[in-house]
This record gives C-alpha cells, structure tokens and sequence, in this order.
C-alpha cells in the first residue's frame, strides 16, 4: 500500500475529467505534489499542482519527463481516447490511433517511470481500464482496454520484485465530456477518484468502482454471448 498523503503524483491527462477530479482529490488527501499534463495545459493557481505538456504518443517526449520528474511516488495512466472506430468499417488510422493512446501511451509511461518508482522504494502505478474491457460490442476502444488490462497484469508481475504496487480499475461510464453524447446512466468522476485511491491506499491490485462493472466481471465464467455490451439507452 502507498500512503497519499506526503506523496508526489503523476497523473497523465491530467486537466479534464476524470484527471482533474483525481488532481483535486490528491490535493485533499494531502498530495504534497502533482503533475497533471495535457498536450496543451494550462496553469494552475496551486503551487502543488505543476501543468506539464504531454503527448503519451511522443517516445522521447514521456522519457524526459522521467528524467525531470524524478521525485514521483504514484504514477496514474488516466489519458485515453475515444474514437468512433468499427473494427471492420472504420478508418483503420482511427483504430491504430485509439491503440498507440490507450495501449502503447501507458505503456511507454510505465516503462519510462518504472525506474523511478524503483528509486523512490516501489511506490504505484495505476492504469485506467473500463466495464468494456470485459465486454464485446465497444470496437476499438473496448479492444484497447482489454489489451491495457492484459498489460497491466503483465506489469504487476515484472514490477513485483522492485515493490511497485500496480492497480488496475475498471468502471462504467463517467460523467465527462468524452461520453458526453452517450445517453445512458453516468457516475461522477469524483465517486471514481475515491474508489482507486481508497484502493491504492489499502493496498488493492484492482478496482471495480461500481456495480455495471462488478457484474460483468462475474459474467466472464459464463458464456461469451454474455459479455455483449450496448452504450446508450
């Protein structure tokens, strides 16, 4: 488990939605430090929180973050995209983009990080999945979380030994403006934030923030035909 208060965190995507609900909630629970980044942020007015631009597509650019950001305890892999991608009728450039931001972006953080987190006695990583990485019927988005939440049970078992704890969540949709449109029942990011760091402080290795998501994870001993998910009302 990693205490929060005292703690300096990295949280990708970092200024809206679900990322700014977990900065304000770090801040509260005593977080002495964020780094909160977007491709193009802007400042805060809190001295704790550092407003860092960050494309997790760009190799080079997540590595000299390490490099500056030496002084991390927690690292949350929040920054995703949503893209309206059918496996067979999309632009395959809109399925391979949804997979370099939400598969191949936390991996490259996790990896240019790990070292860091060694450095500093373990610490966490946590890595936002979703209800749909269990479910079919989400296209390309849904696919990607399924690969994250393969690779952050991956993660888990290489980290081990430096004494990373390493979260995985899961939720249904949250009230932000990337489901905006999607007419269906939403949760609040802040009820989310809780949920993980709540985890992350007592020690948990996954997350199952609400109800839509604990019941699909029983669903995966039945058969496949009930794991079909259907967005919207």
């Amino acid at each position: 488990m990693v205490a929060i208060d005292g703690s300096v965190v990295l949280v990708t995507g970092g200024q809206r939605g679900i990322g700014k609900a977990y900065v304000e909630a770090l801040l509260a629970r005593g977080a002495a430090k964020v780094y909160a980044t977007a491709r193009k942020p802007s400042p805060s007015e809190d001295p704790r929180v550092e407003a860092v631009p960050l494309d997790v597509n760009d190799a080079d650019a997540v590595a000299a973050l390490a490099d500056r950001a030496t002084d991390v305890d927690i690292v949350i892999n929040n920054a995703g995209v949503l893209l309206p991608s059918p496996l067979l009728t999309a632009d395959m450039a809109d399925v391979v983009a949804t997979f370099e931001t939400n598969v191949f972006g936390p991996l490259r953080v996790a990896r240019a990080f790990a070292p860091v987190l060694a450095a500093r006695g373990g610490g966490a990583l946590v890595d936002m999945h979703s209800v749909l990485s269990w479910g079919a019927g989400a296209a390309a988005y849904g696919a990607s979380k399924a690969a994250l939440w393969s690779i952050t049970n991956s993660l888990r078992i290489e980290l081990a030994d430096q004494g990373t704890q390493v979260v995985g969540v899961h939720l249904g949709l949250a009230d932000t403006d990337m489901v905006a449109g999607i007419p269906s029942q939403k949760i609040s990011p802040a009820e989310v934030v809780e949920a993980v760091l709540d985890g992350v402080e007592s020690g948990g290795d996954e997350v199952l923030v609400d109800d839509v998501t604990r019941q699909m994870k029983a669903a995966l001993a039945g058969p496949v035909e009930g794991l079909t998910v259907r967005l919207g009302n």
